[in-house]
């Protein structure tokens, strides 16, 4: 049996949509309420559990075979800023699972890390140097949540070195697509915009904010990519932390343009320069996924974003 924590949110609902068609048994489990879940499935096993209790985690481990972790109190830059304590109290639903796991007859553990843990001294600048496995240290992560991945990464090396539980670490960049949050605070970046882009187009608007000058740089990953390159991930023999992410590099600027013109609609720009806008440029070095695999996530950002932003245009469009 397959468990996908995390299952009622974006990837996770993704993933667990993917090992259902490979014919596999699916035990789901999420904090929100069945109702509020992005996706889910009758053939998969739902249940709601925290697993931030140590109890729920070695319930959720029960005749599991592999673990496949994307539960954690998250969203994009405005919340991770503003929840750091929330944010580092994911800690407790990665230790509960990889104890339980380490007892019980798990035979994987994948961990969904991120690039938040790369440091902030290797990100000041736009014109970037996309970021290596190896350029994690010396740490300096992102405060509160980036700080939380990185220890959850070493808790997974040690299980494994300590306990011989096979651990796996996928360190996503910008993860986008359909069947994800796209407002209430916990947003990203690309869903934020394709928001902002359908509700002017649907309201008649004529301005769009964009949180700092928009010159921040970014690689974004479309979801398909993403949960390919984490199944490549945990059927390989590769127990390091590896970068899942999209090599092709946009400003904020050229990411509103993209979706503006699939909107069919040229908005005034309004910067608030005084909004959370997280490192000046990030994006994803897959010189080593490429050795591994022979492949490397490649969705043409204005082909995802178009299926992305269709999604949330018809998502509002429905209430409006």
């Amino acid at each position: 049996m397959e468990l996908v924590t995390g299952a009622g949110g974006f990837i996770g609902g993704h993933l667990t949509r993917f090992l259902l068609s490979k014919g596999l048994h699916v035990k789901a489990i999420d904090v929100k309420p069945l109702g509020h879940w992005y996706q889910n499935f009758e053939e998969a096993d739902n249940l709601v559990l925290d697993l931030r209790s140590a109890q729920s985690a070695e319930f959720a481990v029960n005749r599991v075979k592999r673990v496949w972790n994307l539960a954690a109190d998250m969203g994009g830059m405005g919340f991770i800023s503003n929840n750091k304590t929330a944010c580092m109290m994911s800690v407790l639903i990665n230790t509960n699972l990889l104890h339980a796991a380490s007892k019980s007859d798990v035979e994987s553990f994948y961990f969904s890390s991120s690039a938040c843990v790369y440091p902030d001294y290797r990100q000041e600048d736009p014109n970037l140097v996309p970021l290596a496995e190896s350029d994690a240290y010396p740490a300096q992560p992102e405060d509160g949540y980036g700080w939380e991945k990185l220890f959850s990464e070493r808790m997974c090396r040690h299980y494994r070195e300590d306990y011989g539980l096979r651990t796996f670490v996928g360190r996503y960049h910008n993860v986008y697509g359909p069947f994800g949050t796209f407002d209430g605070g916990r947003e990203k970046a690309p869903a934020a915009i394709c928001r902002k882009v359908a509700t002017a187009k649907i309201e008649g608007q004529s301005e769009i904010e964009i949180w700092g000058d928009g010159e921040q740089t970014r690689s974004f990953m479309y979801i398909d990519d993403c949960i390919r390159g984490t199944h490549d991930l945990v059927e390989s023999n590769f127990y390091n932390p590896l970068n899942i992410g999209s090599a092709e590099i946009v400003t904020i600027n050229q990411l509103v343009s993209i979706i503006e013109e699939i909107a069919g609609i040229k908005l005034k720009r309004k910067y608030d320069l005084s909004a959370p806008q997280g490192v000046r440029g990030r994006a994803s070095d897959n010189t080593l996924f490429r050795s591994l695999f022979g492949w490397e996530p490649s969705t043409p950002l204005k082909e995802g974003i178009e299926s992305t932003y269709k999604w949330i245009y018809d998502e509002l469009a429905k209430v409006s």
